[in-house]
């Protein structure tokens, strides 16, 4: 996958990752890491964000030139599709996300099988997550479709739940690391959590 020739096929083909594949003869994780090289300067392709991830959400391979931000400790957001990507295998799964601070991304998720061996042999089902701020969208086949425009049309993601702001997840896992945890037994809210106050902050 030479620069010049990858880099004229991306913008030619408006990034499809599937395209790439057969036209370069590699594989999707293959063309989604090439994706995040494309940064020599004049000469720059999107700016991507990439992970791999395995069915317990455990990371193996992370990188981010979008600048979206992963968890060095513990697991990434359910919300997120590079989840979902696991129920439909080998089919690709586009989401827009939107981080707490407003910033939103258009990620694209598919799932890889490994293979170390014959018959018999463990194949593990992964998860690529290739990803780029919505402002880029309009250079991507997967923003054909979505109204990046629309507010409502991303899903609300955070980091990881021990440091999302988010009170009003129903998928939360675990409660935040700075926000006092809240004991009501007769209040039962969207999440399984209740917020106190800020740490820090008077009560």
């Amino acid at each position: 996958m030479p620069y010049e020739p990858f880099l004229a096929s991306a913008q030619a083909l408006r990034y499809d990752i599937e395209l790439l594949e057969r036209r370069f003869g590699v594989s999707f994780e293959q063309v989604c890491h090439r994706l995040t090289t494309l940064r020599r300067s004049g000469r720059e392709g999107v700016p991507f964000h990439f992970i791999r991830v395995d069915i317990a959400g455990n990371i193996s391979k992370r990188f981010s030139a979008s600048g979206i931000r992963f968890a060095r400790f513990s697991g990434l957001c359910p919300r997120w599709n590079v989840h979902s990507a696991f129920m439909t295998p080998g089919i690709v799964r586009t989401q827009l996300s939107r981080m707490p601070d407003g910033t939103t991304y258009l990620c694209v998720a598919r799932t890889v099988r490994q293979s170390y061996g014959g018959f018999g042999a463990a194949h593990p089902l992964l998860a690529i997550s290739l990803g780029c701020e919505v402002s880029h969208a309009k250079h991507l086949v997967y923003g054909d479709n979505i109204d990046v425009r629309n507010p409502n049309a991303a899903v609300p993601i955070g980091i990881t739940c021990r440091l999302c702001e988010r009170t009003d997840c129903e998928q939360r896992a675990f409660p935040p690391v700075h926000r006092k945890l809240g004991i009501d037994e007769n209040v039962r809210g969207s999440s399984f959590y209740r917020f106190g106050e800020k740490e820090g902050e008077p009560a």
